[in-house]
C-alpha cells in the first residue's frame, strides 16, 4: 500500500469523526433546549407520571374492599434535596423523548453515506417509524405495562396490610426504567432492518441462534430493571423475545439482492 493511498484512507477516518462529532454536538444542542422546554413543565410532568400509579391504587383498593376515602399520598423523601434531583431526572428524560425525532434524525445523516443510492431516500419513512416505534413502546408502557407491574406489586403489599410509602426517586427507578427500555426494545425491528441491509446478519442466522438470544435477552432484563423486582424482569424479557421474532421477518424483507447497485 503506497503512502498516498494510506493517507487517503486516514483523511477518510478524521472525516468520518468529525462528522460524528458534529453530529453528536448537535444532539446536545437538541437535548439541551428540549431541557430548558421541559424543565418549565416538570410539576405537570410529575403529575403525569405519578397517575398511573394513582389510578391502580384506587383500583387496589376497591378490590379489597376498602374506602377510598383511605387514599393517601403515597410518596416521602428523605432528604431535603431528593425533590429537587427527582424532578431534575424528570426533566432531562422528558427531554429525550421531546427531541427524539432530531436524534433520530441525525443518526440517519451519520449513517446515509454508507447506504445504496436509492436506500438514501429513505430519510423520512427512518424517522417516521423509529419515532412511532419509540413513542408506541413508550405509550404501550405507560397505559398497559407500567399499570400492570405496578397493580400486581401494590396487590402484594395491600394483602399483606401494608400501605405505600414510596421514596420518589425509587418510584422514579421502576417508572424510567419501563417506560424506557420498552420504548428502545420497540426499536428492534428498525436495528435489525440496517443490520440486514449492511449483511451483518441474516434471517437464518437469527433463528439459528434463538436459544442464545434468549440467554442474553434474560440477562440484560435482569440488568436493566432496578432491584429484585422479578415482574419488570419478566415482563422486559418477553416483550424482547416477542419482538426479537418479529426482527427475524424484517430480517428476511431486508436481506438485499445480489444485483443490488449503489
Amino acid at each position: 500500500m503506497s503512502d498516498l493511498e494510506t493517507k487517503a484512507q486516514q483523511m477518510n477516518f478524521w472525516d468520518h469523526l468529525q462528522e460524528l462529532r458534529s453530529r453528536l454536538i448537535k444532539c446536545a444542542i437538541f437535548f439541551a433546549g428540549g431541557f430548558c422546554v421541559t424543565y418549565g413543565f416538570r410539576f405537570r410532568l410529575w403529575e403525569w407520571i405519578q397517575k398511573p400509579l394513582m389510578e391502580i391504587y384506587k383500583i387496589q383498593l376497591e378490590l379489597q374492599g376498602k374506602p377510598l376515602t383511605e387514599i393517601v399520598e403515597p410518596y416521602s423523601f428523605t432528604s431535603v434535596t431528593e425533590p429537587f434531583f427527582s424532578l431534575l431526572r424528570v426533566s432531562f428524560w422528558a427531554a429525550g423523548f421531546l427531541v427524539a425525532p432530531l436524534i433520530f434524525y441525525q443518526i440517519w445523516a451519520f449513517i446515509r453515506p454508507g447506504l445504496y443510492k436509492n436506500e438514501r431516500k429513505m430519510v423520512v419513512p427512518f424517522v417516521l417509524i423509529t419515532t412511532l416505534c419509540f413513542l408506541s413502546g413508550a405509550a404501550f408502557a405507560y397505559f398497559f405495562a407500567f399499570k400492570s407491574i405496578v397493580g400486581i406489586l401494590l396487590e402484594e403489599a395491600f394483602k399483606a396490610g401494608l400501605r405505600p410509602n414510596l421514596k420518589i426517586d425509587e418510584y422514579l427507578d421502576i417508572f424510567i426504567i419501563t417506560i424506557l427500555g420498552t420504548g428502545l426494545t420497540f426499536e428492534m425491528p428498525v436495528l435489525v432492518y440496517f443490520l440486514a441491509k449492511f449483511r451483518l446478519i441474516t434471517a437464518k442466522w437469527m433463528l439459528k441462534y434463538w436459544r442464545h438470544a434468549t440467554i442474553v435477552i434474560l440477562v440484560i432484563s435482569a440488568f436493566i430493571t432496578p432491584g429484585d423486582i422479578i415482574v419488570t424482569t419478566a415482563f422486559i424479557a418477553l416483550m424482547m423475545l416477542a419482538l426479537y421474532f418479529i426482527s427475524v421477518f424484517v430480517a428476511r424483507l431486508a436481506e438485499p439482492k445480489p444485483s443490488t447497485t449503489r
